[in-house]
């Protein structure tokens, strides 16, 4: 090998040196450059959310006594009746998970329906019946199973502004949720909390006897 390099004409040698030189320095360069590369495909998110405006403000009396959570797997199947489900027909198949909070209304509470005895160690209060409150969805739990739609529905969804809508399936097991809570013992356990509270409150400002009842 050293034999061979001696027989190199001047030039040769120096034009050897030369690529190398470019090599080494090519190298160095991709490799200065490989990060640079990779910030063009990085994808940034900007959060461009104009001001939150307050819309109004109410004053709430209600109770928050109990609270329940539910789970429903909503089967939706919507079809054309002349058409077959492979051309014109949707079926969606959902799991929708929420809670509903069950509460009293304290503001409803008037002056007859609260007695206490001269002495401040007897009271007897009257509260309206607990009641149930809507059913809310929680968006990290709730999601679509799967979903089929017929040809045309999937041109449809091309054209759309906002395909693949869940809004109905996300109504219907709202409103079946809402329906197993008025079938759960919910207010009752609400109506216990609130009497529990109520005694526990009224016995620490010295009152002896707390009577709670419910409904006119």
């Amino acid at each position: 090998m050293t034999t061979s390099l001696k027989r190199l004409p001047g030039w040769a040698k120096v034009a050897s040196a030369i690529v190398l030189v470019l090599v080494v320095l090519g190298a160095g360069l991709q490799l200065s450059l490989l990060p640079g590369l990779r910030d063009v495909f990085r994808e940034d998110t900007h959060d461009r959310t104009g001001p939150t405006l307050l819309k109004s403000i109410q004053d709430i009396s209600r109770y928050e006594a109990a609270s329940g959570n539910f789970q429903v797997v909503v089967d939706l199947e919507k079809d054309a009746r002349f058409l077959p489900d492979a051309l014109r027909g949707t079926r969606t198949l959902y799991v929708g998970a929420g809670t509903v909070d069950a509460y009293v209304d304290l503001g409803k509470v008037g002056e007859n329906d609260v007695k206490v005895n001269k002495d401040r160690t007897s009271a007897e209060l009257n509260l309206p019946h607990a009641r149930l409150g809507k059913a809310a969805l929680d968006p990290d739990e709730s999601y679509a199973v799967s979903k089929q739609r017929g040809l045309l529905d999937r041109l449809g969804d091309v054209f759309s502004d906002n395909p693949n809508d869940e809004r109905a399936v996300q109504r219907l097991a709202a409103r079946h949720i809402g329906d197993a809570a008025k079938d759960s013992e919910l207010t009752e356990r609400a109506e216990g909390n609130t009497t529990s509270m109520l005694k526990g409150l009224l016995g620490s400002l010295g009152f002896k006897e707390v009577t709670v009842t419910y409904g006119s």
